[in-house]
C-alpha cells in the first residue's frame, strides 16, 4: 500500500514537473484567460481525488491504516471473524504478538491492512478496553458489555458489533459425579464448590440472584486444570464452551472424559463478549470508516461459519510461531466453530441480521450489575455504551 501511494505521489510530483518546464503561453490582456474554471472543471478537479481513493480501495483514505484492533487472549476460534478479514500474504510478529497483512473483504483489497494484537500476557493481562487507552493506534478493541458497562467513567467505548451472540463462558461439572444437575442453579442446591478466577461480574451477579450462595464460590481458579484432576471432578469451574469440553475429553490425559455444563448467557446473564469497540470520543471521526468497516466484518463471520478452514489455518500457524505456553491445534478449532454453531455463540441476533447488538439485553446486564451492588455509572443506558449505527441489517446468517 505504501508503495502505490509513493508511486502515485511520484507520477504526481513529474506531471507538475512537465507542467512547469512547459512553453509558458504569451502574455495577453483577453479577460477570457483569466476567467475562473467552469463548474464542470471545478467538479472534476474534485472528483478526482474520490475517485482515485475508491481505485485504491473502499477502505482507503476512510480508514486508518493499519486498522489496529486489540483482542484480549491468544489467537483462537473465538477471533476467527478477525482473521477471515487476511489472506495468504499475512505476517506473524512474534515479538510484538501481532498478525497483520491486507485486510480483505471477499477476497478483495480494500486498500488498507489490518493489524490484530494479541491479548493476555502480550499486554499484562490488561483488558483490551484499558490497552485501548494507553496505546492511541488502536482502532477498535474487544469489549465486553460488563467492562463497558465499569469503564463508562473513565475508559468510555461504545460497542459498535458483536462477532458472537453469545458469550463462551461456562461453568462445567462432572456428569459422572454429578448426575442430577443440570444448571448452575443445580450446582448451587447441591453445594457444590465453584471455582473460579478472581472478579468475574456473573459470579456477582449470581450470588446476589441466589443462583449460587457465596460460601460455594471459590476465587482460586488460575486456569489450570490440576486441581480439578486432583479432586476427580468434585468441584465445578469456569471455562469456554468452544474449548475446555474437547480439551478435558482429549488432551488432559489424566482426566480424558466428557464434562457437563451451562453457558453464563443460558443461565441469565446476556452480556456481549468480546464485542467489538471503539473509544468513544472517536466516534465523530472514525464514522466514514465504520459505515464502510462493519458490513465488512459482519460479511466474515458469515463466510467463516461457512468455510473456516482459512482463517482456522492462520490462527493455528500464528499459535504456533508465538510458541507461547498457548497451545492451539487444527483439531480444537474445528472443536470450537462446531460448537460455537451448535450452541448459538456464532449467530444473528433477535432478528434475521449479524453482529447487531440488542439494547433491551444490554440494558438488563446493567439493572442485574446495579442491583447486585456493582460500580455503576449512575443513569447509565445501553445507548451510551452500544449502537447498531454501522450494521447492515441485509448482512446474517442463513
Amino acid at each position: 500500500m505504501h508503495r502505490i501511494r509513493n508511486l502515485l505521489l511520484l507520477s504526481t510530483m513529474l506531471l507538475l514537473l512537465l507542467a512547469g518546464c512547459a512553453t509558458p503561453a504569451p502574455t495577453t490582456t483577453d479577460t477570457a484567460s483569466e476567467e475562473a474554471p467552469s463548474a464542470a472543471e471545478e467538479a472534476a478537479a474534485t472528483e478526482a481525488p474520490a475517485e482515485e481513493a475508491a481505485a485504491a480501495g473502499p477502505l482507503a483514505g476512510i480508514c486508518p491504516d493499519p486498522v489496529v484492533i486489540q483482542t484480549d487472549w491468544f489467537p483462537e476460534a473465538e477471533h476467527a471473524a478477525l482473521y477471515q478479514l487476511l489472506g495468504d500474504a499475512y505476517t506473524v510478529d512474534t515479538d510484538r504478538k501481532a498478525v497483520s497483512g491486507p485486510l480483505l473483504a471477499g477476497g478483495e483489497a480494500t486498500g488498507v491492512g489490518v493489524e490484530i494484537r494479541t491479548g493476555g500476557p502480550a499486554i499484562g493481562f490488561q483488558q483490551p478496553i484499558k490497552q485501548m487507552y494507553v496505546e492511541d493506534d488502536i482502532t477498535l478493541g474487544y469489549v465486553s458489555t460488563d467492562e463497558a458497562i465499569f469503564g463508562a467513567d473513565d475508559t468510555p467505548t461504545i460497542a459498535v458489533m458483536a462477532p458472537l451472540e453469545k458469550n463462551p463462558q461456562i461453568i462445567m461439572w462432572d456428569p459422572a459425579t454429578y448426575p442430577d444437575v443440570e444448571t448452575i442453579a443445580d450446582l448451587g442446591e447441591a453445594g457444590v464448590v465453584v471455582n473460579v478466577f478472581a472478579g468475574g461480574t456473573f459470579i456477582d451477579v449470581f450470588v446476589s440472584e441466589g443462583i449460587l450462595p457465596a460460601d460455594q464460590v471459590d476465587p482460586s481458579y488460575d486456569g489450570s486444570p490440576a486441581r480439578w484432576v486432583a479432586e476427580n471432578g468434585a468441584i465445578a469451574q469456569q471455562g469456554f464452551a468452544s474449548a475446555e469440553p474437547y480439551t478435558y475429553e482429549n488432551v488432559i490425559e489424566e482426566w480424558g472424559k466428557p464434562v457437563a455444563f451451562q453457558l453464563i448467557h443460558d443461565a441469565g446473564l446476556e452480556l456481549y463478549s468480546q464485542g467489538l469497540g471503539i473509544r468513544a470520543a472517536d466516534l465523530d471521526t472514525l464514522r466514514p470508516c465504520l459505515e464502510v468497516l462493519i458490513p465488512m466484518v459482519q460479511q466474515a463471520v458469515v463466510d467463516y461459519a461457512a468455510s473456516p478452514a482459512h482463517a482456522n489455518a492462520i490462527i493455528v500457524d500464528a499459535v504456533a510461531q508465538y510458541n507461547d505456553f498457548w497451545v492451539y491445534n487444527d483439531a480444537l478449532a474445528e472443536f470450537s466453530v462446531a460448537k460455537q454453531l451448535e450452541l448459538g455463540l456464532i449467530g444473528n441476533g433477535p432478528d434475521s441480521t449479524v453482529g447487531n447488538l440488542d439494547l433491551d439485553r444490554v440494558q438488563g446486564v446493567i439493572n442485574q450489575m446495579v442491583a447486585a451492588g456493582l460500580d455503576v455509572k449512575a443513569d447509565l443506558q445501553a445507548a451510551d455504551i452500544v449502537t447498531n449505527e454501522f450494521i447492515d441489517e441485509s448482512i446474517g446468517l442463513p
